[in-house]
């Protein structure tokens, strides 16, 4: 008898996999997961070379900006999706649409042909990630469930160092295999996609009964309504201003379609596509008000260190990647630490206070650098930052998840997923423009005091080009120049990013201290010894029981 007919004979029975039948069924999770987590950062560290291609500079920001949109509404969806119909199915239909959205944005000729590509290919996104969360969640004990999340969490630090790498490698090259160098960015997920379609159907064999109830579609087109324009502003209001008659009409529209969803959740019940009897359970309800302050500071951390690292420190994005190693480091050593810890004692709270408290310090730590830190002192933070990550992240999930009804399980971890995607972006549009909205300001006093120094003036006489630059006003949103540009005169420029950066990272430590504050008040409700699986199936049996009696 196969492995896999082991796996299901065991899981129809008692609903209990052993240690080796979750770490076969972990390791076509894990090439999902790896999907999605590796294409955010492959993405981003070679749009500018993809935009210059395909002659879409000033549209770039709306192909990522299409990925986001449907990777955050699909997430929800595939949740409920997923608790209705099963985890198998829909988890093989992520998959299957981020494959096909992948091969076709490789073959993209033109920004808007990517942008709509790389939205076909965030409808699959949506459901890699939480689903992974989710069926984890199914086939392990709460008490349990640390250790393996933890292969999760190493999987996203992973994606974070090679991401950068393999995203700098393609965008630096003409071609590879007489195919141009940038559509590698996306065909390198082809095979793995592939992979993974032939890990998942083999190994994912869980039972799952069918729940009849109705699809809260209704519900799906007021999140839609709602988030949509919320997000557009989050990607474009620096551009068009956040105060401009567009973002005050998105803010509306935004407004009107939040309020319809939560009248419609209300009404739908259990059927919601997030029920809003979660948010009654006070550890779900802490847990996931936490995970958002969290992803706030979280993508503020991780979007800024790297800018810092390439603008300030002269990195390229591959070794910006390398750079980033500690951090993963650090997510790797406290999600598996934590996780033994808490299978051992069953006590997890404390992690995630530590956790929150460690990023908090960290980003403090960092809002002290200036252009002349050193590089080995920014890597040694970096490394606290992943210990507080790796010890907060999935210690925030399991709470959750360990407060809500197995039949929920689905719909519960889409929901923490969703809502650290909505405070990542919040905190990345935030952080963005606190950016951008002081660097221009510092940049020029940085100049005016240059000004007063003999070295300077001697370097701008001899480059009569860069000081004619200057009359015309620096472009801060393109500093290639900087990496050609002489060290005397650069060094304003750069010393003007790394305050502003400074100003970015204080904040991020604000938002985090926030949320290093609120998880004092997370309850730590005990964690039990059966998988929601092995959950559901007793409930099933006890009415056979009490019949038989």
């Amino acid at each position: 008898m196969s492995e896999t007919t082991t796996a299901e004979g065991a899981a129809a029975t008692q609903g209990k996999l052993t240690h080796r039948q979750i770490l076969t069924v972990l390791s076509g999770l894990m090439l999902g997961m790896f999907l999605a987590a590796l294409d955010q950062t492959i993405v981003s560290a070679s749009m500018r070379t993809i935009a210059d291609e395909l002659h879409g500079l000033s549209l770039q920001a709306w192909a990522t900006t299409a990925y986001l949109i449907t990777a955050t509404l699909s997430t929800p969806l595939y949740g409920k999706l997923s608790d209705l119909y099963g985890r198998k199915p829909m988890y093989l239909t992520a998959i299957s649409l981020f494959l096909a959205g992948s091969l076709a944005s490789g073959m993209a000729t033109s920004m808007y042909e990517l942008a709509a590509f790389r939205a076909f290919q965030g409808l699959g996104a949506g459901g890699l990630m939480s689903l992974a969360l989710a069926i984890i969640t199914d086939i392990t004990a709460p008490r349990e469930r640390s250790k393996y999340q933890g292969y999760f969490m190493a999987v996203f630090g992973i994606s974070s160092v090679a991401g950068p790498v393999v995203g700098g490698f393609f965008a630096g090259i003409d071609s590879f295999a007489g195919i141009t160098g940038w559509r590698w960015v996306f065909l390198v997920n082809v095979p793995i996609a592939l992979a993974a379609l032939v890990v998942v159907t083999k190994v994912l064999n869980l039972p799952h009964r069918r729940v009849e109830q109705k699809v809260d579609y209704w519900g799906a087109v007021a999140l839609a309504v709602g988030l949509v324009p919320l997000l557009i502003v989050a990607e474009q209001g620096r551009e068009w201003g956040w105060g401009s008659a567009a973002s005050v009409a998105m803010y509306v529209v935004g407004g009107l379609g939040v309020a319809a969803f939560v009248a419609i959740e209300r009404r739908m019940g259990d059927a919601a596509l997030l029920p809003l009897r979660l948010f009654r359970r006070p550890v779900f309800r802490m847990s996931t008000l936490v995970t958002v302050v969290q992803g706030a500071g979280m993508f503020g951390a991780m979007m800024s260190l790297p800018l810092y690292l390439q603008i300030v420190k002269g990195a390229t994005p591959t070794q910006a990647g390398l750079q980033m190693l500690p951090l993963t480091l650090g997510i790797m050593a406290a999600s598996m630490g934590s996780g033994a810890v808490i299978s051992r004692t069953g006590r997890y709270k404390m992690f995630a206070v530590a956790g929150l408290g460690l990023m908090a310090a960290a980003l403090f730590a960092l809002s002290t650098i200036t252009v002349d830190t050193s590089l080995a002192l920014v890597m040694v933070i970096a490394f606290v930052i992943g210990l507080g990550l790796g010890a907060s992240m999935q210690t925030l999930v399991l709470a959750a998840t360990n407060d809500v009804r197995p039949q929920d399980i689905g719909v519960a971890t889409s929901a923490a997923t969703f809502f650290r995607q909505i405070g990542g972006t919040a905190g990345t549009a935030v952080f963005l423009s606190i950016l951008f909205g002081t660097v221009g300001d510092r940049i020029a006093n940085a100049i005016r005091s240059a000004m007063t120094t003999p070295a300077y003036t001697a370097a701008l006489a001899q480059h009569p080009e860069f000081a004619k630059q200057l009359q015309g006003g620096l472009d801060v949103n393109d500093t290639s120049f900087l990496s050609t540009l002489d060290p005397t005169l650069a060094r304003p420029i750069l010393q003007g990013f790394a305050e502003s950066m400074s100003t970015v990272f204080l904040v991020g430590g604000l938002v985090l201290t926030v949320g290093f504050a609120l998880v004092w008040f997370l309850k730590e409700k005990p964690l039990s010894d059966k998988s929601a699986m092995e959950q559901r199936a007793e409930a099933e049996e006890a009415p056979a029981l009490a019949l038989a009696h």
